[in-house]
């Protein structure tokens, strides 16, 4: 019995994934990016509450050893100077499953007073919401229906928000051209670098 519940969760999880709108908002977001960041020097700040804030994070590391500089910024934490460290060609990733995030929407207008001209990627479920109107791109995650039994925990929709990460950063690899000498020279320990630099050498 607990065996089929395992593969019907697996399979909710996977049919949400292969459910992910795919529109031309993947293209204005991997042109934000390269534009931003590759061509302007910028850095990709993303953000995010709660679980999803763990994504954000999560997105920003995997950014920043593919060759994109990229951080993590605590929306509470900015509100208390945290926000210093935006700077103009700064680009944000926001991720906000409903897309109306009280402190999200903080961190888009206290950015704006300090950037004017700021702009921002979004990752969400509702394509209506606050957030995503004012949106330079939005990324959907087709809304799908948590697998947690209460329909309340962040689970399949934190499986969709990190494959959308995965499809920025690896996007954005294909078009800066990323190689083995790159990744090698950000991964100087571990089995990831023995490895990169193994490859180098074949």
């Amino acid at each position: 019995m607990i065996d089929k519940d395992i593969k019907t969760i697996i399979e909710r999880e996977a049919n949400a994934v292969h459910s992910i709108p795919v529109t031309k908002s993947y293209e204005t977001a991997v042109n934000l990016i390269y534009d931003h960041i590759h061509k302007q020097g910028g850095t990709l700040i993303t953000s995010g509450m709660g679980k999803a804030g763990l994504i954000a994070m999560n997105i920003a590391t995997t950014f920043s050893s593919t060759g994109t500089p990229a951080f993590f910024l605590h929306p509470s934490e900015a509100q208390h100077g945290d926000l210093g460290i935006m700077r103009p060609h700064d680009l944000m990733l926001l991720i906000s499953n409903s897309g109306k995030t009280r402190e999200l929407e903080e961190l888009v207008s206290l950015s704006k007073g300090l950037v004017s001209d700021a702009k921002y990627i979004l990752i969400t479920s509702n394509p209506d919401s606050p957030l995503a109107v004012a949106a330079d791109a939005c990324l959907l995650t087709g809304a799908p229906k948590e697998v947690c039994p209460l329909g309340l925990t962040p689970t399949t929709s934190t499986t969709v928000m990190t494959v959308i990460g995965d499809l920025l950063v690896v996007s954005v690899m294909k078009k800066i051209g990323f190689t083995n000498d790159d990744y090698a020279k950000r991964h100087h320990g571990g089995y990831l670098g023995e490895k990169s630099r193994l490859m180098i050498s074949e």
